[in-house]
């Protein structure tokens, strides 16, 4: 499956910057073409599935909130 996202690219010192505007991802890269193959890479490992080495431990925590 694919899909669209909207990036901006913006420069920052010697480094472009690509943050898509959807999703809070960003990359960057030395060129405003690397920078945007670096989001499409970090977008493409955003949505994949994560896939734990160990089971995961759940725990249940206690926080003690102060009414204002």
């Amino acid at each position: 499956m694919t899909r669209n996202f909207t990036a901006s690219v913006w420069r920052e010192d010697n480094w472009y910057i690509a943050q898509c505007l959807e999703i809070d991802v960003a990359s960057q890269g030395e060129t405003e073409e690397e920078a945007l193959a670096n989001l499409e890479e970090a977008l493409e490992l955003y949505f994949e599935p994560p896939i734990a080495t160990l089971a995961p431990q759940i725990f249940q925590i206690q926080v003690r909130i102060d009414s204002a």
